[in-house]
């Protein structure tokens, strides 16, 4: 047998990972949010209006749109979880951005609903191959800062703010250009062509950006598969199943205020720099969300968080419906944007407290999969409401009632005893 032999007193002790750097991880991780969700998601709300009035289409059809993306999320989320076990989180990150940046530029070159709806499956379906790559992601990188691990992950979340805010502001520029391009020259394409473009060149520089945190991660964190010899640690649903059931009413209320609520302004009068105000103001305060609530994401292990912010949520929808009184419509973009990403942060935050590294994987894509079920139907039953007497407000008042439903459902989980499933 052989003597150990004594560290050398003369060698220095590898220096520690400065804190600053772990920050810096997260904003570049959180790139892959603002893609998956920020633009390739909420984009669409702002060329809902432009492109119904273009096409034709009713209320229903329009929500159909986001509808089928949220289907194609739900089948991305599903497989996701083999191809983590295969290729690990930074490929199936990279390979999902790609994918999606590809999609959201096919859009432009189709004006028959079924290729446009197909595209947006698509593009939902690689979305969540990112969303639930980055979110494994995050999650690892908040183990290695315990202190801060409800900060990081909120970072990640947040980043959707970022997504939300550069199509607010890149959207509204790009139409107005092709306007003005149209009119000189009348055998142009359809202007909302132009942003569909447009936003693919974004997902395209942000998805650059991800090559950094996941070539670096790929080499920090932990493979998810377990070591040779050691049981795998099996995820089941049923101790999640309050809050489960919560972030799927999650899924069906806040889509439908994400989809319409930039038609519902416009029905109400805005202008457009109004409109883009409100909603580069609802994505700025999604950035600031991390500071906010990084400390209940730390000390609750149970649906506490969920419950809240679903409440607070529910607030913020419905006060649109209820008057267009500007400040008030203001006051309801930024506390939306200020809450609905740490929502979804918070079910990241449960499924760190609750178990055990190897079965995050498993249970953010859980979390993930009731989430997308909750988005599919969200739309085409607030767009059928919306098609009918009472017109959009009402069919937010329905994603209200979808909310305060989740945050009873979430409040009644518990944390689990011994943190292991």
């Amino acid at each position: 047998m052989k003597t150990p032999i004594p560290p050398n007193p003369l060698t220095p002790a590898p220096a520690p990972t400065p804190a600053t750097h772990f920050v810096a991880l997260a904003l570049a991780l959180s790139m892959g949010a603002a893609l998956s969700l920020g633009i390739t998601r909420f984009a669409y709300g702002l060329l809902l209006s432009p492109m119904r009035s273009d096409l034709g289409w009713s209320y229903t059809l329009a929500g159909a749109m986001n509808t089928v993306n949220a289907l194609g999320y739900l089948l991305g989320a599903l497989l996701t979880p083999r191809l983590l076990t295969r290729f690990g989180a930074a490929r199936v990150l990279l390979m999902g951005a790609l994918l999606a940046s590809v999609f959201m530029g096919m859009s432009g070159f189709f004006t028959a609903a079924a290729p446009l709806l197909v595209q947006r499956l698509l593009a939902g379906f690689a979305s969540a191959l990112v969303f639930v790559a980055g979110g494994l992601m995050a999650a690892r990188l908040g183990a290695m800062q315990p202190t801060r691990g409800g900060f990081l992950i909120g970072l990640y979340y947040g980043g959707t703010g970022f997504g939300i805010v550069l199509s607010a502001l890149l959207v509204p520029a790009v139409l107005d250009a092709a306007h003005a391009a149209n009119a000189t020259t009348p055998a142009s394409v359809h202007s909302w062509a132009w942003a569909w473009w447009a936003l693919a060149v974004a997902c395209f520089a942000v998805t650059a950006v991800l090559l950094w945190p996941a070539r670096v991660l790929s080499r920090l964190t932990p493979p998810s598969a377990p070591a040779n010899g050691t049981a795998t640690v099996v995820f089941t649903w049923k101790p999640f199943a309050f809050a489960l059931a919560g972030y799927a009413m999650f899924g069906v209320g806040y889509i439908g205020y994400m989809t319409f609520v930039i038609a519902l302004l416009r029905e109400q009068g805005a202008s457009g720099p109004a409109i883009t105000v409100f909603y580069a103001l609802l994505g700025v305060a999604v950035l600031v969300s991390p500071r906010i609530w990084a400390g209940l994401l730390d000390r609750y292990k149970g649906g506490q968080v969920l419950a809240l912010l679903n409440a607070l949520l529910g607030v913020a929808t419905l006060l649109p419906a209820l008057t267009s009184a500007w400040p008030v419509i203001l006051a309801s973009g930024i506390l939306f944007g200020a809450v609905f990403l740490s929502l979804v942060a918070s079910t990241t935050a449960l499924v760190r407290h609750n178990l055990p590294q190897p079965a995050w994987g498993a249970g953010i894509s859980a979390f993930t999969i009731v989430f997308a079920a909750g988005q599919i139907i969200g739309p085409t039953v607030v767009g059928w409401i919306a098609d009918g007497p009472g017109g959009l407000a009402r069919g937010l008042v329905f994603s209200a009632l979808a909310l305060w439903v989740g945050a009873g459902l979430a409040w009644r989980q518990r944390a689990l005893s011994t943190g292991k499933v």
